[in-house]
């Protein structure tokens, strides 16, 4: 007797906890980049304690991921303490790599020929001696893919950068790279995707005050 072929199930949903880190006192004067030795602010100490506070009432959370840089793994620390989770290091989080532009004033860079293509077309400028835009979206969301298959069914954090969580919302929103400057992401801002196998659901984008529990799936 012939035997009816079975259908692999899809994997469960994966939810997506993007964090930016908190501020620190160059957060909009400079462009710090990868630079080390770049530490929290008493603000973006509050602001961490506070992105904890709201993240505890996720439970249960599988993993916290930070990029390597101080400022994230300061702002993950108390996320997991909160959770009952160790920080697990990821440098697929990193922030674009600026290259040349590292440590440089932001009012400078306004001034700049290139800063109006850095806003109006990222998907064609690369950082003198640094990444693409492009090459950090693929970056990122390459590494979210990751995650997602690592953890399927389940909530993870993923402590992160302004542009690379930027990138990482506009492939979401199936946005093309040239308007993702169009999105904002605030210091300790939450966003959270819902990556499926129908394709990613975006609940919230740059949230920094509401209750995480009630985002769903509509």
């Amino acid at each position: 007797m012939a035997r009816t072929p079975t259908t692999a199930r899809p994997p469960k949903p994966t939810t997506v906890v993007l964090v930016r880190h908190g501020q620190t006192p160059t957060t909009g004067t400079t462009l710090p980049g990868r630079a080390r030795g770049l530490h929290l602010s008493e603000t973006g100490r509050d602001q961490a304690e506070r992105v904890a506070s709201r993240l505890a009432t996720l439970a249960p959370v599988a993993a916290v991921y930070t990029s390597p840089l101080e400022r994230t793994r300061e702002t993950a620390a108390p996320i997991a303490g909160a959770l009952g989770l160790r920080v697990r290091t990821e440098r697929g989080l990193l922030e674009c790599d600026f290259g040349d532009w590292t440590g440089r004033r932001l009012a400078d860079l306004r001034r700049s020929a290139q800063w109006r293509t850095v806003q109006r077309y990222p998907s064609g400028f690369r950082f003198p001696a640094g990444e693409s835009f492009a090459e950090m979206q693929r970056r990122i969301t390459g590494t979210i893919a990751r995650l997602v298959a690592a953890h399927p069914g389940q909530t993870v954090v993923a402590v992160s950068h302004a542009d690379p969580i930027k990138a990482a919302i506009a492939d979401a929103l199936g946005t093309h790279l040239d308007l993702f400057q169009r999105i904002v992401i605030s210091p300790c801002s939450v966003s959270m995707v819902v990556y499926g196998a129908d394709g990613p659901v975006v609940l919230a984008v740059n949230s920094t005050g509401d209750d995480l529990r009630s985002l769903a799936p509509s």
